[in-house]
């Protein structure tokens, strides 16, 4: 006599996806935000852009001298800069 298999688990009602209440992890959540300058932009434009007021162009020129130089007027296309939280 063979013994009796037990029926196996239907979870055919189980449905994917995720729901998480969990921080990101912390290398997500340290990843400073960027922006790939585009032909035509300037900082005050960007800044309207992102943070909904040109005025905070002097936010992104500070964080980004090295990248920019002295003259925040001449930004030049494929520059990634660092937007910093105002």
């Amino acid at each position: 006599m063979s013994p009796e298999k037990e029926p196996l688990p239907d979870f055919s009602d189980v449905q994917g996806g995720s729901s998480s209440t969990a921080p990101a992890p912390k290398a997500e959540q340290d990843a400073p935000r960027t922006y790939t300058v585009a032909k035509g932009d300037s900082l005050s434009k960007i800044a309207k852009e992102l943070y909904g007021k040109a005025g905070n162009w002097h936010a992104i020129y500070e964080a980004n001298k090295a990248t920019i130089g002295s003259n925040p007027d001449l930004i030049k296309p494929g520059q990634v800069l660092t937007i910093p939280e105002v």
